[in-house]
Formats: structure tokens, C-alpha cells, sequence
């Protein structure tokens, strides 16, 4: 993914930063610890004094004092462990803390990029830290059924507004937990305000928990992205355009509101298209019935909508003017 010199020495900056911060809380938890378990701190400096030792018998290969030594580290990691457990803390409380423990905050696992470094280019290039905020308060433990009803009926489904977005979260959970098998790709549609796109963050969440990339557009700065790199000409916007197609997952939020021409709609079957031959997941949120897309985008990009896509329409009242109308 391409980065300006002044992109990477801010990503790195942050990484050390993030260091620095992990490990003054590392350090205030242990001096806590060490002034509520005195014996904590006895034992931690027996094992760095048999850390030395040990550095030195290595160098002389002594190999049965080593394995002496092995027996008196284990015995002291047991009952530090014990000391911990007893006084109500984790196991491994003392341990260093990390952001990310993949790659110990550094950013890299032998020599390449960690998926931590790899989400912080995205939001660096496309300047999505607002999504983070977004996912906090976005999430499957905050999603409520309590707008569905169970009396309002599709015809065409004979399902109830609730039974249909319990279906929803349904396979929405089957996508997440079958993310690394297969790719799959969701299309929410239905009216304004029915938890499309709350459902399609409930997503990317957990996409993003399990350590995968993920690009989140409104579908007016997709198109904005895309344009820049086609018609300006310029390299890092070309560069920065692929991460589009390469990213784990991309979510395009409310398709229809951009504005419609012979340009996005090439666009569109371009990105659909592309990332289903490289085999990259997408979820799109939109207001348009399935006609209207059909109309809007034409038959042969949402015939490879239809052919790969899970279709998902909710339905229920405005959940907006339902919030609204309880605090009247």
C-alpha cells in the first residue's frame, strides 16, 4: 500500500508512542503489585539474576548446570504464578502489555507488515480514524430488536419485520466466522433508517477484531477516490486506489447517493468485479429496491451482484424517529 516518507514516520511514530505508553503501564502495574506482594519483586530479580547465569553458562556450554538452572526458573515462574492467582490477579498480569501482541507493537512479524500496520496505512491514507469511533458504539453487543416488529409482515416473505432481521444477524455471523474460507459479500437494501448500515459496522467490527484490513467509503467518497485516480494521473492516487481492491474487506455505504453517470457506473462494475476475481470480501448498504439498481447501475453489474451476493432487505420503521419519538 503507498505511503509518502511523511506518512510512514507518522505511522511509526505512533507505534513508539504506543510502546512508550504500554510500557508505563506495564510499570505502574508492577510497582503496584511488587508494593501489595513484596515477594513479587524478590522473585522477579531472582529471575533476572538467573536470566544473567544463564546467558553465561550458554557461553561456557556447561549443559548441566543449564538444565539446573531450567528447574530453579520453573519453580520460581510457578510460584509467581501463585502468588498472582492468590491475590485475585491473572497469571500472567506481570506480563508486558500490548496493543498488539501479534507483532509486540513494532508493526512487523519477521520482516513483514502486521495486519495492525496494514489497518493503519488504510486509515492514514484514506483518513478513517472517524470510523474507530464509529465501531465503538456500532457493534452486535449494542444492536437492539426491540424496533422490529413481530406484526409487520412482508408479503412476499410471509416473515415479520423481526424474524427478518434476526435472519440478518444470522448471516451476518456465518460471513464473520466463515471470513477466511471463502469470500462472501453482503447487500443490505431497504428504506431509510431500517439498520443497514448499523449492521454493516456490526461487521466490519469484527472484521477488524480479527486482525483483517478494512476500507470503509460512503459511496460519494468511493467514487471521489476512484475519480482522483483516473483522471488526475497521479502516481500515490493510482497507488492508493489499488488498496480498494486489495483490502480484506470494503464496505460501501448508501450506493445510490453519489451522483449517477456514465463514470460510476463503470466505476462500480470495475470495483465489484475486481474483487470478486481477487477474491476480497465487500458489503454495500442501499436505500434503491433492487429494480432501481438495476436501472440505476445496469443488468450486467447487477448480474454479478446477484450471482455473488448474499441480498438482505430490512424493513421497520424509521429506528431514528422511533428514538425520537420515545424521548417526546
Amino acid at each position: 500500500m503507498a505511503l509518502t516518507n511523511a506518512q510512514y514516520d507518522e505511522i511509526m511514530r505512533s507505534y513508539d508512542a504506543r510502546q512508550l505508553n504500554n510500557r508505563r503501564a506495564t510499570d505502574a502495574r508492577r510497582q503496584s503489585v511488587y508494593a501489595e506482594i513484596p515477594r513479587l519483586r524478590e522473585i522477579d530479580e531472582a529471575v533476572a539474576s538467573c536470566s544473567v547465569r544463564r546467558a553465561r553458562l550458554l557461553l561456557d556450554g556447561d549443559s548441566d548446570a543449564l538444565s539446573s538452572l531450567r528447574d530453579e526458573l520453573a519453580t520460581l515462574g510457578f510460584e509467581r504464578e501463585q502468588l498472582l492467582w492468590g491475590h485475585g490477579y491473572p497469571k500472567n498480569y506481570l506480563d508486558p502489555i500490548y496493543t498488539c501482541p501479534d507483532c509486540k507493537d513494532t508493526g512487523y512479524i519477521d520482516g513483514s507488515k502486521c495486519h495492525c500496520f496494514k489497518q493503519a496505512i488504510i486509515n492514514t491514507i484514506y483518513a478513517q480514524s472517524n470510523i474507530q469511533s464509529v465501531l465503538e458504539r456500532e457493534s452486535f453487543d449494542a444492536f437492539s430488536y426491540e424496533y422490529y416488529s413481530d406484526q409487520d409482515i412482508n408479503p412476499t416473505t410471509g416473515l415479520s419485520a423481526l424474524a427478518t432481521v434476526q435472519n440478518a444477524v444470522k448471516e451476518c455471523h456465518n460471513f464473520i466466522d466463515h471470513f477466511d474460507e471463502k469470500p462472501k459479500n453482503l447487500l443490505f437494501y431497504g428504506d431509510t433508517g431500517v439498520g443497514k448500515t448499523f449492521l454493516s459496522n456490526c461487521v466490519a467490527k469484527e472484521i477488524l477484531d480479527q486482525g483483517r484490513s478494512v476500507i470503509y467509503f460512503t459511496a460519494f467518497q468511493l467514487f471521489d477516490i476512484l475519480s482522483k485516480g483516473v483522471f488526475e494521473k497521479d502516481a500515490d492516487a493510482i497507488a492508493a486506489n489499488q488498496n480498494i481492491f486489495d483490502s480484506d474487506l470494503l464496505v460501501i455505504d448508501d450506493l445510490g447517493t453519489e451522483m449517477s453517470n456514465t463514470f460510476t457506473v463503470s466505476q462500480l462494475f470495475l470495483c465489484v468485479n475486481e474483487r470478486i476475481l481477487r477474491g476480497k470480501s465487500t458489503i454495500i448498504s442501499t436505500n434503491l429496491s433492487i429494480g432501481q439498481l438495476t436501472e440505476r447501475y445496469s443488468e450486467r453489474t447487477f448480474s454479478r451482484i446477484m450471482d455473488n451476493y448474499s441480498l438482505i432487505k430490512l424493513f421497520t420503521n424509521d429506528i431514528r424517529l422511533q428514538k425520537r419519538q420515545r424521548y417526546i
